[in-house]
């Protein structure tokens, strides 16, 4: 049977019909879709763990107890995950280990557009490379036996674009079960104290000797011998986009990237008469091409940067655009991403923009909230970053930091990464307040669970953590609960804490506009009274997508807002379409002219 999947989908089902059932990982995009996938089939285990580190330690001992374990994050993921990752790769596992890195060339939705093919050689764990969603389910099974086979974990290395993109796949009937998990006793392998990780030490260069043979007859790794003029090494996506513009060249597909098969390297390279090494990102393949003596052309003419395009692989071998048929277009005039109407972000970040404090921020919806007109966060790190960053501004201001500094993280991410750096501000005391926006789900990904929202991955009933309370259990004296549409309220909570000495913790929790787990009957929608208004603009600093402005000209004369002789040159407008009666402008309005839609 053939099915249209995407790249993230046909893992998941690669996954199932080799025989996996025990899947962890942590929502991010573009890998968010694994997990979710995986989680639908009949018979198997899988959880968001809080993030990526405690995801891999999960999958290690589900590995270590015989079980084929997969392990899911995106790109930066791998960066929280990288202790536990480095020293399985001396230990290695009793059943079989596979992370997914799944990493995004242009940044679509990360902070970072690291190359994590550099892992794989820095941990010295072997990784593949698919290249469309057939690739990907096929991939993901030769990972899981190439793990067994050689004792390692092995990476499965993702992009966007593979794993986003949808095409044919043909599903197979899942391979049964045997239950071979059993606990496994070896202290020697499996205790990285320094007497035993000097020998596993050894083990891991002679696992590599043995990978690097077992490149060379990988059968993913292909010669297609056509055009002698020209000849491409390439893996992924890149490879498609290559094979659209230049039918007729020859490629080397690298299935494995690594370790390299140098041997086949060495023979296509003499098979051809101009080698390119065609990659996205880093020059990961062209240096060690380079590293062997052969001369090849890469990143002189390929960009460094973002995705690559059939467009751009043309140009950059050839110096000319192709000539293709476009679609003449009207341009549009700038549309940057905005928070959704009704987001609960929104009220506090209209605050926290008019407090003239420095807003240590974090990853999440409310990262948007930098930009005009909110203008409510002021830096942006990673995971966790704003509570360590706020208490070290605030020890290194000292008495000129009193009041003016605030670290904002959501509450998915602040059961990520914002505990302990919140635990370190208990305990060493700095002057700062710390707002936790809870939305009551990990929004950002797409309305994931997470341990405060009471349910499991797979749907269960759960604990659910009480953030004040585990506030309170860290330290923390003062711990105030606010509703972030109530601006006023918001607005006195936090200049009370930002006058206290000491770290303080304002949680403002309303639920994500898009997700309520509990059904309430919605509000009216807001109207502008154009009778009432008075063109002051007040309204459009909350930069809420219904509320847009209509030029208009009023009579000389005319009284507004007390300002006799001023013309009014328009009026605020809401789209009750898209309005969900929020209430913020309500607010801001001093003249009356939002009411509710009759």
């Amino acid at each position: 049977m053939k099915e249209l999947l995407s790249g993230n989908e046909a893992i998941a089902r690669g996954a199932y019909e080799c025989g996996a059932r025990f899947a962890a990982g942590y929502p991010g995009t573009p890998s968010t879709e694994i997990m979710e996938a995986f989680a639908t089939y009949a018979g198997v285990y899988a959880e968001w763990a809080p993030n990526e580190k405690v995801a891999l330690e999960v999958g290690i001992g589900a590995a270590l107890a015989g079980a084929k374990a997969m392990v899911v994050m995106k790109h930066v993921g791998v960066n929280v995950a990288a202790d536990p990752l480095f020293t399985v790769s001396y230990t290695g596992i009793s059943g079989a280990l596979v992370v997914i890195s799944a990493d995004d060339p242009s940044l679509h939705s990360s902070q970072n557009e690291q190359d994590n093919r550099n892992y794989a050689k820095f941990a010295k764990i072997p990784m593949l490379e698919p290249s469309d969603s057939q690739e990907a389910k096929e991939f993901i099974k030769l990972a899981f036996a190439i793990s067994k086979r050689f004792d390692t974990p092995v990476f499965l290395r993702s992009t966007t674009r593979v794993s986003h993109s949808k095409s044919v796949v043909t599903l197979e009937t899942p391979q049964p079960v045997e239950d071979r998990t059993a606990l496994c006793f070896d202290a020697e392998k499996y205790v990285m104290v320094p007497s035993n990780a000097r020998k596993r030490r050894v083990e891991v260069e002679k696992r590599m000797r043995r990978l690097e043979e077992f490149a060379e007859g990988f059968p993913e790794n292909r010669m297609e011998i056509n055009d002698p003029e020209i000849g491409i090494i390439t893996s992924g996506m890149p490879y498609n986009y290559a094979k659209d513009v230049f039918r007729n060249y020859s490629y080397l597909k690298l299935g494995m990237v690594h370790p390299l098969p140098v041997g086949l390297i060495r023979k296509f390279a003499s098979r051809v008469k101009k080698l390119y090494v065609l990659e996205e990102l880093d020059p990961f393949i062209e240096e060690q091409v380079r590293a062997l003596g052969i001369e090849a052309t890469g990143k002189a003419v390929f960009p460094y940067t973002n995705e690559f395009n059939p467009d751009i692989v043309h140009r950059a071998i050839t110096g000319c655009r192709e000539d293709l048929r476009t679609l003449s277009a009207r341009p549009l005039p700038p549309r940057p991403p905005n928070l959704c109407p009704g987001c609960p972000h929104r009220g506090i970040f209209y605050v926290l923009g008019r407090l003239k404090a420095f807003v240590s921020g974090d990853i999440g919806c409310y990262t948007l909230a930098y930009m005009k007109p909110l203008e409510g966060i002021h830096s942006c790190i990673c995971m966790g970053a704003s509570v360590g960053m706020a208490h070290g501004m605030s020890k290194a201001l000292g008495k000129k930091g009193k009041g003016k500094v605030v670290g904002v993280i959501g509450d998915s991410t602040f059961l990520h990464s914002g505990i302990t750096p919140l635990l370190n501000m208990a305990y060493n005391r700095s002057d700062a307040v710390i707002v936790i926006c809870d939305n009551l789900t990990t929004a950002m990904t797409g309305l994931q669970e997470h341990p405060a929202t009471g349910f499991t991955l797979q749907g269960e009933k759960a604990m659910g953590v009480d953030l004040p309370e585990l506030v309170r259990a860290l330290g923390i004296e003062s711990v105030r609960l606010v509703d972030p549409h109530d601006l006023k309220t918001t607005g006195a909570v936090l200049k009370e804490e930002l006058a206290k000495p000491g770290p303080s913790v304002v949680i403002a929790r309303r639920a994500c506009v898009l997700f309520k787990r509990e059904k309430s009957a919605p509000e009216k929608p807001l109207r502008v009274d154009p009778e009432k208004c008075t063109g002051c603009r007040v309204c459009l600093r909350l930069g809420c997508p219904p509320i847009s402005w209509k030029t208009t000209v009023a009579a000389a004369g005319e009284d507004r807002g007390g300002k006799k002789g001023k013309k009014r040159q328009g009026i605020a407008v809401i789209d009750r379409n898209r309005c969900n009666g929020c209430g913020l402008c309500r607010q801001l309005c001093k003249f009356g002219a939002i009411t509710e839609v009759k």
